[in-house]
């Protein structure tokens, strides 16, 4: 699923393509909304919020999408080949001189943009919201202390807590702060917790590539992310995987059972 860096970039990529924008065409390939023709629409803007976008439209209404495990945006130019199939595509915005295709977009909904809290009301606070500041790091950090006895890679995946962090960075966050991710909320302080959090997604939120290491050298972008049986670049044990949350909720988890003690090592 992709990360909220992720998220943000497409949003800024889209609203450099269609803010203040008039659409050509605005089709929605999606059962519920396929008799939707948003042509002659202008476009106000693209914002995210954690891992949801909004595209608001003149008339005070917003496309509200997700890209769940493998959704998508992508910016073409007219008449350009699209990277995906046909099949996949569930959404085509168009002005003048640039076809933006939504693929694989599980979760849309049109509904009026007075009304986006009703599908992000729920989350904590966005680590790269616009005008983050000492309210909302403080707001992020009681959320996150609230369950100390929680597991800390459970709690930092929980878009109820922070909104933005994913896999990627649940595992990078846990080994910099020397927790394993089944280590409880309370091995580690909270505050340094959602300040790494957001520290990792802005260092990212602006490129396509992601790296935790300071690096962009293949294989050295990240400290332990998808680096099973490879030597930990700190200690040199070998980096382990294994299954944390349950039902559809379960993810990989990443660590070195070295250098981040905790229940499982």
């Amino acid at each position: 699923m992709p990360e909220g860096d992720t998220v943000f970039l497409a949003g800024h990529r889209l609203d450099e393509a269609l803010s203040g924008r008039v659409l050509l065409r605005g089709e929605l390939r999606h059962p519920r909304w396929a008799t939707a023709d948003l042509a002659g629409r202008e476009v106000l803007g693209v914002r995210s919020v954690g891992k949801h976008l909004f595209t608001r439209f003149s008339g005070d209404l917003s496309l509200h999408s997700h890209f769940r495990m493998d959704g998508a945006w992508h910016l073409y130019r007219p008449g350009e080949k699209w990277r995906r199939p046909g099949h996949q595509v569930r959404a085509v915005l168009e002005v003048p001189d640039r076809v933006v295709v939504g693929f694989s977009l599980h979760d849309l909904e049109l509904l009026p943009t007075g009304e986006e809290h009703r599908l992000v009301g729920h989350l904590g606070p966005d680590l790269l919201g616009e005008g983050w500041g000492d309210a909302d790091e403080a707001e992020a950090v009681r959320r996150l202390a609230a369950d100390p006895e929680r597991e800390l890679g459970v709690a930092l995946l929980d878009q109820r807590v922070l909104a933005g962090v994913g896999n990627l960075y649940k595992a990078e966050v846990c080994f910099l702060l020397k927790a394993s991710p089944w280590s409880p909320v309370s091995a580690v302080d909270p505050a340094e917790a959602v300040r790494l959090s957001r520290r990792l997604l802005l260092a990212n939120a602006w490129r396509p590539e992601q790296s935790t290491t300071g690096s962009l050298a293949r294989g050295r972008q990240h400290w332990v992310f998808e680096r099973t049986g490879r030597p930990c670049f700190r200690c040199g044990t070998r980096v382990r995987v294994g299954g944390q949350g349950e039902g559809v909720h379960e993810r990989p988890a990443y660590w070195c059972p070295r250098c981040q003690p905790g229940p499982i090592a």
